[in-house]
């Protein structure tokens, strides 16, 4: 029996399809994997970059303050009085302060304050990053025997991991005060039982899970922000030129956007 070119085209395209999308993800997670040694590497050779460190710390955290400001503020408000219709029911509103704290430093502080640092600096450092590489600047950088990594990428890596657990230390503070406002100011709770139900409830394993998640996803959205970027052309279906860097800077932001909720997820079942 045989088969017509066509069909038997036909019958292998789905498992071509499949075994090629195999292998690329395979090569893309190794390529990610070397890029993330070579970036944490670069940060412990010499001389190390202050000044660029710096300018990163200004942009990606100092930057960010505002947003973080208002985003805090909004959702600790929006617990505070969410979190009072919920109790009033049970004749709790005495939990509330227990209620909007651990909320913040456990799970919304690290995950919103890593959501904003991506939407608004991780974009820009992979747009950056993508630029570099369709304009061949790093490419001019490797021609003068100069460690792309230690010059542009470490510096950036090192920034955010010391600018997110202090944004996510700034989201915590103003949206428990957000709360506060929100639940005894204008709902009329204690003040007392709000501060009290606070200090109660927040142990130090739960501050230290709200900064050891800030700190995971700080890393994750700075190296797939960045490694985007930098692997503009390696990414399949990128395309070339200013096209490219437009894709891959909203690949970077959903990819690393969906991450942050992934581990925040896995984070809590393993450590909580």
């Amino acid at each position: 029996m045989t088969f017509k070119q066509g069909e038997g085209s036909m019958q292998r395209n789905p498992v071509e399809k499949l075994g090629e999308t195999g292998l690329y993800v395979l090569q893309d997670m190794g390529r990610m994997g070397l890029y993330l040694w070579l970036a944490i590497k670069g940060i412990f050779r010499r001389p190390f970059r202050f000044a660029e460190f710096m300018r990163q710390m200004h942009f990606i955290g100092a930057g960010s303050v505002m947003v973080i400001f208002f985003t805090a503020a909004s959702t600790g408000m929006v617990l505070g009085l969410q979190g009072y219709y919920s109790l009033h029911k049970f004749g709790a509103e005495g939990m509330l302060g227990s209620a909007v704290s651990l909320t913040l430093i456990m799970e919304l502080g690290p995950v919103l304050t890593a959501i904003m640092v991506a939407g608004r600096a991780g974009s820009a450092m992979c747009a950056e990053l993508g630029i570099m590489r369709i304009s061949e600047q790093i490419d001019a950088l490797e021609c003068m025997a100069v460690d792309p990594f230690r010059y542009l990428i470490s510096p950036k890596f090192l920034a955010t991991l010391v600018s997110v657990p202090l944004l996510t230390a700034l989201f915590d503070v103003v949206g428990i005060t957000g709360g506060y406002i929100a639940g005894v100011k204008l709902m009329g709770v204690n003040p007392g039982s709000y501060l009290e139900g606070m200090r109660t409830s927040v142990t130090n394993h739960d501050i230290w899970l709200g900064t050891f998640k800030s700190f995971v996803f700080a890393l994750l959205v700075v190296w797939i922000c960045t490694g985007r970027g930098y692997l503009v052309y390696q990414i399949r279906g990128a395309g070339f030129g200013a096209q490219s860097v437009s894709r891959v800077t909203t690949q970077a932001v959903v990819y690393s956007s969906i991450a942050v909720l992934i581990f925040d997820y896995l984070l809590t079942a393993v450590l909580l």
